[in-house]
């Protein structure tokens, strides 16, 4: 486990936490240390930054899809190997799932893995005014361990150094580096259709440029020696047991229009059982063949909309093998894929898998977004009946239903409950990303299922 962790806060949204984030994993690596990425939230996107950056995958921490053991259990299983954990915070330090409480807070992360704490602070037409900002922070909530501020768009070094002095003196912790609103060190717009550059390499020399930026004007040998900490105390919980022999093979759809998934999902299923292989329905990759599961994750088919709908080979086998029965699970994305068309913002139609009814179109504006617990219908067979989960919703389409189908999903968030997705068969689909480590029998049921399949088709052979 790393020796070495920290956990980067912001005042709020847009201060700057990505760019130190990435800077400061980035000038670590570039010191030879192992640098582990992790992600405070169910977002996506930022952990594939820091993947790119580190070489090892990065994980979301979240108390609010899954317990507070489980969150030390992931941070302990992510860090192996190690020298230093960056964890990533979300929105303003103590901005999580209820306005009443830290829980899902950057701040509840830093309590429950034990991390000290670097906030970051938008200096712009500010002196001594951010020590109080600071300050407050430091009082709002005991148990809270902040080792050091870094002062973001200040106008220049001067302004820096009178930001430092009014803080190290009233707030008694170091200002450990700065950058400069002329920097122009900013993170591209992010959005689905960012991830495919960011796999490519083609945000290395801008990683490169930030690593220089960070190293001349943080002190990093300070910030490395305050965030050394005691080996945190953890009992296996989620992979507790011992992980069964392989028994089944799930087929995992991973490319740029689906690659939407959490480490510990695909983990659990390994862990019951499962050989996971990936293919590629963008390169043209049919799905692979003896199989006895298929996992559509999230992504963004709607970019590759029109490559995606000329291989009609690659449709033709996930539809017949769905329709043989074979135990598929797809999210957002996947799910995208599944229905008969994916219909884009400029009106253009290109014809998908087909297996679900119906048709998806894309909206200018976000139309779902948020925390999900879901709850199982009668139908679904991963999620049983009654059985619960966690999980989040974000896209930009709406699907229009050619026919009426079970639900999936009885989903809960802020704006009441629904049914979601459709549940059909072995087929479970629908917008929700669930996080298995918010009920691993989900796991469980689905390798159950798929040896059921094996069974079967072993039976009509």
């Amino acid at each position: 486990m790393a020796e070495h962790r920290i956990v980067i806060a912001g005042t709020g949204s847009g201060v700057g936490k990505t760019t130190v984030t990435l800077g400061l994993m980035a000038a670590f690596k570039n010191m030879g240390l192992g640098v582990q990425g992790f992600k405070c939230g169910p977002d996506y996107i930022d952990p594939s930054y820091h993947t790119a950056i580190t070489g090892r995958p990065s994980r979301n921490l979240d108390s609010w899809m899954f317990s507070r053991d489980t969150v030390r259990e992931i941070y302990a299983r992510g860090s192996r190997g190690a020298d230093i954990a960056i964890i990533e915070g979300v929105m303003g330090f103590y901005d999580g799932k209820n306005p009443r409480s830290n829980e899902g807070s950057t701040a509840d992360i830093s309590k429950i893995v034990e991390s000290p704490v670097l906030l970051v602070v938008n200096c712009q037409s500010m002196a001594r005014s951010v020590a109080a900002v600071v300050r407050g922070f430091q009082q709002f909530t005991d148990g809270i361990n902040i080792i050091g501020v870094v002062a973001n768009k200040v106008g220049s070094a001067g302004h820096y150094k009178i930001v430092r002095e009014a803080v190290e003196q009233t707030c008694h912790v170091p200002v450990l580096g700065y950058l400069t609103r002329n920097d122009r060190l900013h993170i591209p717009e992010r959005h689905l259709g960012l991830v495919p550059s960011i796999e490519r390499g083609e945000l290395d020399p801008f990683y490169q440029k930030l690593a220089d930026k960070v190293s001349e004007t943080f002190d990093l040998k300070q910030l490395l020696k305050l965030s050394k900490v005691d080996p945190l105390q953890v009992e296996p919980g989620l992979f507790r047991k011992k992980a069964d022999p392989k028994r089944v093979k799930i087929a995992i759809a991973r490319d740029a229009a689906f690659n939407f998934y959490y480490p510990e999902n695909i983990e659990l299923l390994e862990s019951y059982g499962a050989e996971c292989v990936s293919f590629s329905p963008l390169k043209g990759e049919p799905l692979p063949e003896q199989v006895d599961g298929l996992y559509l994750g999230g992504g963004f088919p709607e970019e590759f909309a029109e490559t995606l709908s000329r291989h009609q080979p690659v449709r033709e086998s996930i539809v017949r093998a769905i329709r043989n029965g074979l135990p598929t699970l797809a999210e957002c994305g996947g799910f995208m894929y599944l229905t008969e068309a994916i219909i884009d913002t400029g009106g253009n139609r290109y014809p998908m898998a087909g297996v679900i009814p119906g048709e998806v179109r894309m909206q200018e504006k976000l139309a779902a977004l948020g925390y999900r617990e879901v709850t199982g219908t009668q139908e679904n067979v991963l999620l049983r009946d009654g059985q619960v989960a966690r999980g989040h919703e974000f896209h930009y389409s709406t699907f229009s239903p050619g026919t009426e189908m079970p639900p999936a999903y009885e989903t809960r968030g802020l704006r009441g409950v629904k049914k979601e997705g459709v549940a059909k068969g072995n087929l479970v689909a629908g917008y929700t990303h669930i996080h298995f480590a918010s009920n691993p029998d989900m796991a469980k049921n689905w390798i159950d299922r798929c040896v059921k399949y094996q069974n079967e088709k072993q039976t009509k052979r």
